[in-house]
Order: C-alpha cells, then sequence, then structure tokens
C-alpha cells in the first residue's frame, strides 16, 4: 500500500509539473498578442497624428496634403510599451514600431504601420 500512494504522489507532482508549464507558456504568448495589439494600437494614433497634419493647411500649421515636415510628438517616440520611428515621405509615413517584449532570445515584436492620404493600415513583422 506504501508504495502505490508514493507512485501516485510522484504522478501528481509530474502532473502539476506539466499543468504549470502549459499554463506559464499560454501565459507568455497572451503578454506577447497583448504587447504587439498595444504596439498597433498606438501606432494607428500616431497615424491618426499625421493624417490630420497631412489634411491641415499650410497656413495653419498643417503640410497641407503632404506629409512633408510631420514628426513624432517627442513623448511618443518611446512610451512604456516600444519605441516609434518615422519614415516621411511627400505622399505616405511609414511608422515602425519596436516593442520591449522580446519575443525569442533577441527578436523583439515590431510592427509597421502606413498611413497615406485616405488609409492607415499595420503588418506584423515579428
Amino acid at each position: 500500500m506504501g508504495q502505490q500512494q508514493l507512485l501516485l504522489i510522484i504522478l501528481s507532482i509530474i502532473i502539476i509539473g506539466i499543468a504549470i508549464a502549459v499554463a506559464i507558456n499560454l501565459f507568455r504568448g497572451n503578454a506577447i498578442d497583448r504587447k504587439r495589439e498595444i504596439l498597433i494600437n498606438e501606432s494607428h494614433n500616431l497615424g491618426s497624428i499625421a493624417l490630420a497634419y497631412y489634411k491641415k493647411p499650410r497656413m495653419m500649421g498643417g503640410g497641407g496634403k503632404q506629409f512633408i515636415g510631420w514628426t513624432i510628438p517627442s513623448q511618443m517616440m518611446a512610451t512604456v510599451n516600444g519605441s516609434y520611428i518615422a519614415q516621411v515621405l511627400s505622399d505616405s509615413v511609414v511608422i515602425t514600431g519596436t516593442g520591449t517584449e522580446v519575443v525569442t532570445e533577441n527578436d523583439s515584436i515590431k510592427i509597421q504601420t502606413i498611413v497615406t492620404s485616405n488609409r492607415i493600415y499595420s503588418k506584423v513583422i515579428n
């Protein structure tokens, strides 16, 4: 009877260990997905600011149907969630966001948001 109880205890410990390992992996994957969504939201906010600049006449401090002259506001270049850089062209802006969450070893979460005169869309790089 003692051997059977010991075997059940060991089996229980193994099952609990596997369950904890699976839970940690699920939690990590969920955290990465959430961080990616936050980066996309923040870059879309930046895209909206760029689009407002594009549509505003030059007399009022805007771009007058161009993105040239637009820059990322200094307080939004680096946030708790990531950092952003923008490549500004006359007809579009490409905002690249790099997250603080590391996916594997040295790969960070990275997204790219493209802003044109009538559209804002994002794609996941990593």
